[in-house]
């Protein structure tokens, strides 16, 4: 079995792969102020629930965007499955057969993206993935990123609204029935929601028309269901993508 664990900034992302699916799939909030203790007491406690034995599990691949939770969900697995996991990096992407852009700065995450987009779909693509931050990495049929871009995401942009009004709330993200909001939460459901679905129609529109080809688009992330007139649009809407991604990395890298 595999291990694909991805630190985000909101949650921590864990898949148990058994060989022909994701036979688990769990989630775990990000602080970084919590013990290692903390951790590796969540992790236990998913394994015991599953019955799964961790000397069952032969490869664990690690992918992080906060550093200060690294070295702690490492420390983990070194102490629960007594393995060295694979850590996604600039020091292991010439074992990959993707080209890295800028291999220093990119989040690991968004190299899962790709790797994942490269190995399913074979051509060149768009991966949108809706997250802390909505992200678009595009990757060519021949495996080199081109680019990214990066804004604020759905439930980052309504904090910061919400947090920064004094006379303004947080409200759930749900599609409204008008682009006319009538109170305070359908307004703000209309300019997040329905401007949102704006900013991904532009910004695939831009990227297509800057490489001269109408290559597909692929959702991936924990908030890819919230804006369901996007749905049409995707070429597929795919949330294991980026825990995909990492176990193709997993079968490629040796440690």
């Amino acid at each position: 079995m595999l291990l694909a664990i991805d630190i985000g900034n909101s949650d921590i992302t864990i898949g148990l792969w058994s060989g022909e699916k994701w036979k688990y799939h769990w989630r775990i909030p990000s602080k970084p102020d919590q013990p290692e203790l903390f951790y590796g007491v969540k992790m236990r406690d998913y394994f015991l629930e599953s019955a799964e034995e961790p000397e069952q599990v032969n490869t664990i691949v690690l992918s992080s965007v906060v550093p200060a939770l690294t070295d702690k969900i490492r420390n983990v697995v070194r102490t629960f499955f007594q393995k060295e996991p694979i850590v996604v990096g600039a020091k292991i992407y010439e074992q990959l057969p993707i080209k890295v852009l800028n291999p220093y700065e990119i989040g690991s995450d968004l190299v899962a993206n790709a790797m994942g987009a490269y190995t399913k779909y074979h051509q060149t693509c768009i991966v949108v993935d809706f997250g802390t931050a909505l992200t678009f990495t595009t990757i060519s049929k021949e495996g080199k990123i081109l680019g990214v871009s990066i804004v604020p995401g759905l439930r980052t942009a309504l904090k910061a609204l919400t947090q920064n009004a004094a006379k303004l709330f947080d409200v759930p993200l749900e599609i409204p029935k008008s682009a006319l909001g009538t109170n305070t939460v359908t307004a703000i459901q209309s300019g997040i929601v329905i401007g949102y679905e704006g900013l991904v129609r532009k910004m695939v529109s831009a990227i297509r028309e800057e490489l001269k080809e109408d290559c597909p688009a692929i959702a991936t992330g924990g908030l890819s269901f919230v804006i369901s007139p996007l749905r049409d649009f995707f070429h597929a809407i795919d949330p294991d993508l980026t825990l995909d991604g990492l176990r193709y990395i997993g079968d490629r890298v040796k440690v």
